[in-house]
């Protein structure tokens, strides 16, 4: 049982801020926005991304419209040193991105990372070092003094190593570790330091990066300090003034939003909020949030779905159903008075017209979502359960947007038959809408073949009664059927594809689940079952192609 806390814990002390003006000013602009999905995610991840995984993700960061990408700490492993040096070597960095790496203030290090950076077209050298009097005292035994003649050297060393590099256009970012545990003197003594020995000009601008390494205190503190440091450091026209919240109390993006209000120029996070402990702030949320309030955030989220594939199947990690935003059940109401009252906001939209439908504070269709799963049943509608059901007597675990897709069909046949659906009648309906189907087209036998391409298949199938053999090449067995369907009259595209085991030993089948799109952006699942894996997806294939041609969505 918790107890009174007040022996243990104390409430972090207040700025001294009484003419504080962050609560009469509003958000107008975008921030700069920097991602470290590349170094601060990654380095969270129980398993680090391997340099394939990195480098997808980093290419998803660029399309979102990131100009500034942290990508690795070169001087912590090889792996990271390599992975930079690829992206150099290769030319694989957009000419208006500057890629970011982070270097502790050790002159050995800082070699390393400015040797990493060799023939970069624009780089950023990130330095951190610890300011905190805990940090100062329990962990690196220094004072004040030394601290800051630490962070001074630094920066000049990296002034001296870039100066020989003039191909490249370089920049330098330095962070306060433990920032918000600082005394308020200090920190600016310090950023002024290290704004004196880098040079800093107009035209020549430092990032003085502010974190909330842990956060300590309430954001409206935060958003103190923030504008204490705004208005006291020096060269404040040369500086670009950087925050970094971390999410320990679970207010990172109230942080973020009120230390913009406080003066910050820049923000650096992650997608969905990975990071250390609690994770960063989340970059999503903080740019769909100035959406919402009329500001071009400058990123590109209009394809929320595509965005969560890449981040999941680059960290491993999974965006909870109802992360903002992104979550499969962000969008879905299952409380009948909701459902009452989106059908009624709906109703009354006009064209163009504000966004004004009641428990649906965003529009879904501007991340790429449609209407159609706003609306849900559920088990408390008498209704529900259906994927319950299906997992627990047949085995058959739906993926989240199939399951959105089958509660429909399901809804719908309830209504027309009325009484509950029990675990047998859910499961013939189940078969009947997605793996009897036989028109207008149907399976009848496929062979694989090596082609100079990759995959070659022949498939044989029946399209409205007449046999036909289609042939198609791609990179593997699904992509070389989907282009061989692409005879039939209408491209298709595969949106998601996941297979699952269904019964063990002797038994057992697969299942492979495939959800289709149409040229038209219309998407439909097909779902396929076989002894065999390759012939139970392209049975999905020709099942979502069959559900897309006959309207049955």
């Amino acid at each position: 049982m918790l107890t009174d806390p007040s022996h243990k814990y104390r409430p972090f002390p207040p700025i001294a801020l009484a003419d504080r003006r962050w609560p009469n000013r509003t958000i107008s602009q975008a921030p700069i926005w920097m991602s470290t999905d590349l170094r601060d995610g990654n380095q969270a991840l129980f398993e680090p991304m391997n340099a394939e995984r990195k480098l997808r993700l980093f290419r998803t960061l660029c399309g979102i419209g990131f100009k500034e990408i942290e990508v690795a700490f070169p001087s912590a492993s090889q792996t990271d040193f390599d992975f930079v040096r690829r992206l150099i070597d290769e030319a694989l960095i957009p000419d208006d991105v500057s890629i970011e790496v982070l270097s502790h203030a050790r002159e050995p290090l800082l070699r390393r990372t400015v040797e990493a950076l060799h023939g970069a077209r624009s780089a950023i050298v990130h330095i951190v070092n610890a300011t905190s009097l805990p940090f100062r005292e329990l962990v690196l035994g220094m004072s004040r003094s030394e601290v800051l003649a630490m962070a001074v050297d630094a920066v000049r060393l990296v002034k001296q190593l870039t100066a020989d590099q003039p191909q490249t256009q370089w920049r330098l970012q330095y962070s306060l570790e433990t920032f918000t545990a600082t005394e308020p003197d200090f920190a600016v003594e310090v950023c002024d330091a290290v704004s004196a020995a880098w040079g800093a000009t107009p035209d020549n601008k430092i990032i003085l990066n502010l974190p909330a390494s842990v956060e300590t205190a309430t954001p409206n503190v935060y958003a103190d300090q923030i504008e204490w440091m705004h208005r006291h450091i020096a060269r404040r026209d040369s500086v670009i003034l950087s925050v970094h919240p971390h999410n320990d109390r679970g207010t990172a993006v109230a942080a973020a939003e009120l230390a913009l209000m406080a003066g910050a120029e820049r923000v650096e996070g992650c997608l969905f909020g990975n990071g250390e402990r609690t994770g960063n702030v989340d970059l999503v949320t903080l740019a769909l949030n100035l959406y919402t309030q009329g500001v071009a955030p400058g990123l590109d989220f209009s394809d929320i779905d595509k965005v969560v594939g890449d981040f999941e199947a680059c960290t491993g990690l999974s965006v909870p159903p109802r992360q903002p935003y992104a979550g499969e059940l962000v969008f879905t109401a299952f409380s009948g008075s909701h459902q009452d009252a989106i059908k009624k906001g709906f109703a009354a939209r006009q064209p163009d017209s504000v966004w004004n439908v009641p428990y649906l504070p965003f529009d879904p269709a501007d991340v790429g979502r449609g209407y159609d799963a706003v609306i849900r049943i559920n088990s408390q509608s008498g209704k529900g359960g259906i994927a319950h059901l299906l997992e627990s007597h047949y085995g058959v675990v739906l993926p989240r947007r199939l399951q959105i897709e089958f509660s429909r069909v399901v809804q719908q046949h309830a209504d027309r038959h009325g009484g509950e659906i029990g675990a047998e009648s859910l499961w013939q309906l189940f078969a009947q809408t997605y793996l009897d189907l036989a028109k207008p087209l149907s399976y009848r036998g496929h062979q694989l073949f090596e082609h100079s391409q990759g995959q070659g298949i022949q498939l044989q199938i029946e399209w409205d009664g007449q046999p036909q053999t289609l042939t198609g090449v791609g990179n593997g067995p699904i992509a070389a059927a989907v282009h061989a369907l692409h005879g039939l009259g209408g491209a298709v595209s595969v949106r998601n594809y996941e297979e699952r085991s269904v019964g063990s030993g002797g038994d057992a089948q697969a299942c492979a689940f495939v959800e289709l799109a149409a040229a038209n952006g219309t998407t439909a699942y097909g779902v396929g079952m076989d002894a065999n894996i390759v012939t139970a997806s392209i049975k999905a294939l020709i099942s979502g192609c069959n559900r897309l041609a006959t309207g049955a969505i």
